[in-house]
């Protein structure tokens, strides 16, 4: 089916800086385009639902240009920390920003699901694994197959808890035989869309300011103030910067307290890798917890355990701080510094409520108390070594739940008197919409899940035979969550 006009009506956004944010690149030429995910209902919220699977992989395949915008694909142009050390040498090296289009009316509000309503927002359709670019930097510009399949389920689970991520729009096997150390080789190849705010990193700041180009770093921030948070906008850039930074820093911290209760671990929380709408993206290495383990890093690489679990706060504030610094051409420092201080607040807000909200229970009108439960209930859940996902299905709804927790695989784990404080801060909580039990979802024993043996175990037989079979049972299961958190009527996750 040809694609029908986008009726958009200003041209992309990001047209407006390509001259020092990008470059323009072309994709490279795959042997073979076999379709092996499509985001229907993500499709439907920026007017692509339409596109047959020839068009479809026309598009993100072949990445012939949508109608009425970019012309060709842009490499965005960054630096950033790699794992504490600057790194003047990077950029878009197997990737590129595609396309931006306007959402369809309601777009979930946050790409991930919950949150407030940004359907009006600009949304990007960016690229892993599409050839190489200028900053290639020896690589081959290619995403193994397993790479894409492993990010498909990592941001369908992330949307399905609720946690603002990128989603994975496309993902199409390409044909080609890679080498890679980490993985058994020759692999197979992919090529990844993904579909999130912004694809402006933080590293895009500090390559300006590194480079001294002040004109073009205050012409960024005007762009993500006009585009993105035109709240903080001001006549005067000395204040108009530190209101941006503070606003990107609420929604990093919201984010990171996602992560928290979900029991993410990113993996690779460079500069580079934090985006100004703060969402998840760019999963390489990550894992969920298997239990609560503050110590779980997630990149065999990361050998001092920088971005292991329990830092992922700290880390974020630290990226956030390079941030600032990147700012200070354009704003006081006392002022940027200010910025900075609410982070800590808005984390544990969002941390708190999105604990209470993966586990069905309405917030209490005391955020002191109810980081207080939060702090016997995660110490609780580390000092046993229980199974974090089977946890949170359990008691699910707090008092309603107390039935189905009573039969749960680990119920000898609520008998035992360490628990009795954290029963009693379930039961004595509201349930949030407990009718959401009735869902088929909660019929059964044990949680969705994703973690890393799972991951494994879902490769094999793709690896092995082709057979696709148990990972797409695992991403109909991982709707059912979605679903079952969002409630009758409602189309994605409390949050």
């Amino acid at each position: 089916m040809p694609l029908m006009p986008t009726m958009q009506t200003q041209p992309p956004p990001i047209l407006e800086i390509t001259e020092f944010l990008g470059d323009p690149v072309a994709p490279a030429d795959f042997p073979k385009t076999i379709l092996r995910h499509r985001n229907q209902r993500a499709a439907e919220s920026v007017g692509l639902a339409a596109l047959d699977d020839e068009a479809w992989l026309r598009h993100f395949a072949r990445f012939d240009p949508l109608p009425d915008n970019l012309p060709e694909p842009l490499a965005l142009r960054y630096h950033g920390h790699q794992f504490g050390t600057y790194n003047p040498e990077l950029g878009d090296g197997r990737g590129f920003l595609f396309a931006q289009l306007r959402a369809r009316g309601d777009d979930g509000g946050k790409v991930g699901g919950g949150g407030e309503n940004r359907g009006s927002r600009w949304l990007d359709l960016g690229t892993k694994g599409s050839g190489q670019t200028p900053w290639s930097r020896q690589g081959d510009g290619r995403l193994t197959l397993k790479g894409g399949v492993r990010e498909v389920l990592a941001a369908t689970y992330l949307e399905a808890l609720g946690v603002n991520t990128s989603k994975a729009f496309s993902l199409v096997e390409t044909g080609e035989q890679l080498h890679r150390g980490d993985e058994p080789s020759p692999t197979r190849s992919a090529v990844l869309v993904r579909l999130s705010h912004s694809h402006i990193r933080f590293g895009s700041f500090q390559r300006l300011a590194y480079l001294g180009d002040t004109e073009s770093l205050a012409r960024l921030v005007n762009h993500c103030v006009q585009h993105y948070y035109p709240e903080a906008d001001d006549p005067a850039m000395d204040r108009m910067a530190p209101a941006l930074l503070e606003r990107i820093g609420a929604r990093v911290a919201a984010m990171v307290g996602e992560w928290m209760a979900a029991g993410f671990v990113h993996g690779v929380m460079n500069t580079d890798n934090f985006n100004i709408t703060g969402e998840t993206f760019d999963f390489g290495p990550y894992r969920f917890l298997p239990q609560s383990d503050p110590n779980l890093t997630a990149a065999y690489f990361d050998q001092t355990g920088l971005y292991r679990f329990g830092r992922q706060p700290t880390q974020a504030l630290w990226a956030l701080s390079k941030l600032a610094s990147a700012l200070l051409p354009l704003a006081e420092q006392d002022d940027l510094a200010a910025a900075l201080r609410p982070f800590e607040a808005a984390y544990q807000t969002r941390f708190a409520r999105h604990t209470l909200a993966l586990l069905g229970l309405e917030d209490g009108p005391d955020l002191d108390a109810d980081l207080a439960f939060m702090s016997n209930f995660y110490a609780w859940m580390t000092e046993t070594g229980v199974p974090w996902p089977q946890v949170f299905f359990d008691w699910f709804g707090g008092s309603a739940s107390e039935t189905r927790a009573a039969a749960s695989p680990i119920a000898n784990q609520y008998g035992d008197p360490l628990f009795a404080p954290v029963r009693d801060g379930l039961l004595g909580r509201t349930p949030d919409r407990a009718s959401r039990l009735s869902h088929a979802y909660f019929q059964g024993e044990t949680p969705a899940s994703l973690l890393y043996d799972e991951i494994e175990a879902l490769w094999a037989p793709i690896a092995d035979a082709d057979d696709w079979s148990a990972y797409h049972a695992h991403l109909d299961r991982l709707e059912q969550l979605r679903l079952a958190m969002a409630g009758p009527g409602s189309s994605t996750p409390a949050s």
